[in-house]
């Protein structure tokens, strides 16, 4: 048997289930305005957001793919005997392990977290754990921190800009709140902001794949900082986003669309606008940003610029989930990068032990997950859609 090849499928399969995390949590940046002001209802707004997701793959090019297969510096890992697993395949799979771990269990909480800091965040926990700090491309991650904190700080200005404005037309021409033009509006924006999660997260998948197929010598390149994604891992990265969207990431698409603050047709398109401004910008300079974060600060700027109640506690816990994303993921990253460094047979048993328990734990967060009855339920009546202004 070729360990090596098993090590590389296992890993490439996780990265797979990783990238359908991604678009079940990450399903609400785009879905959640849409579905509380009901200018669609839940299975139009998934499905619409899982089409804008796939359709980058024709167009978009791999940019923010290049940056993450930077992020640990493959080239300077240690080598190991002859049909032994590389360490470089290593990394990837207890850093994909990481991210997937802690994507479910904010999920479970209804926690807009980074899907894309809790990859990093493994990487960089794993990398550690397999050469130290030289593993690790600092520049990159420099490039990667200013972005944590630049991100949400654009789409919370933008949104407050927006709404504004938004408001001043709706002075002049005696438009309400939910007015068929903000429906019209919000739903177009959505689609735009379900096409910017697919082109900037999706290549995150690309790059992970790219890095473990380079590491196993199944693909070639001058070095690791030069790696371009086959087509069929692009095709197979937009794929699996768009198959995690569809399925619905309820739990945050309730705490997006009711919790935060009270959405309207006309809010919520220029929440949409800041958000689309942080994930279009980063994506074109192939930075890995955080389109939870973008969506989660523009909904809250939505809220302030037009005075009105933003439920603050539940923002501290967002916090709190965003500082810890990347430590947690890394944490989990290097201990499992410890296990697939034990003496065989032990490092296999061990690794895959952590990925069945992994998989036991998915499984049963899935089956008692917030569903899409529960969200309807939280729908606005047609009464209060009627009401226009705070």
């Amino acid at each position: 048997m070729d360990i090596v090849f098993v090590a590389v499928f296992a890993t490439i399969a996780l990265a797979v289930l990783f990238d359908f995390t991604n678009g079940f949590h990450d399903s609400a940046n785009s879905t959640s305005t849409v579905i509380a002001t009901r200018s669609l209802s839940p299975k139009v707004a998934v499905l619409v957001a899982a089409i804008f997701n796939f359709l980058p793959v024709f167009i978009v090019g791999t940019a923010v793919a290049n940056t993450i297969t930077k992020t640990v510096n493959l080239d300077t890992l240690p080598s190991v005997a002859e049909g032994a697993v590389p360490f470089g395949v290593r990394v990837t799979l207890a850093a994909l392990l990481g991210a997937i771990f802690w994507n479910y269990f904010t999920w479970h909480r209804g926690l807009p977290s980074s899907s894309s800091h809790a990859l990093i965040g493994g990487l960089v926990g794993a990398g550690l754990s397999a050469a130290g700090m030289s593993a690790i491309n600092w520049e990159i991650m420099r490039d990667i921190v200013i972005a944590i904190f630049a991100s949400p700080l654009v789409a919370f200005s933008i949104a407050i800009a927006a709404v504004l404005v938004i408001r001043l037309i709706q002075r002049i021409f005696k438009l309400d709140e939910d007015h068929v033009i903000f429906q019209v509006g919000q739903i177009a924006s959505s689609c735009w902001v379900s096409w910017g999660h697919g082109s900037n997260d999706a290549q995150k998948t690309m790059g992970v794949v790219a890095a473990t197929l380079f590491a196993g010598g199944y693909l070639q390149a001058v070095d690791a900082q030069h790696l371009e994604p086959p087509i069929w891992v692009i095709f197979g990265a937009h794929a699996a986003i768009a198959l995690g969207t569809l399925y619905g990431g309820w739990s945050i698409i309730s705490t997006l669309g009711f919790k935060i603050t009270r959405v309207t047709r006309a809010s919520g398109l220029g929440a949409n606008i800041g958000a689309i401004v942080a994930i279009e910008g980063a994506t074109n300079v192939g930075i890995p940003i955080s389109t939870t974060q973008a969506v989660s600060s523009s909904i809250v700027g939505s809220g302030v610029g037009v005075r009105r109640l933003v439920h603050w506690r539940i923002l501290v816990d967002m916090a709190i989930a965003w500082t810890l994303t990347m430590p947690a993921a890394a944490i989990v990253g290097f201990v499992v990068f410890k296990l697939t460094a034990l003496t065989d047979p032990f490092s296999f048993i061990a690794t895959g032990l952590a990925i069945v328990a992994l998989i036991v734990y998915a499984i049963y967060l899935m089956r008692n997950a917030v569903s899409e009855k529960d969200i309807e339920a939280e729908l606005p009546t047609e009464a209060s859609l009627a009401v226009s202004g705070d």
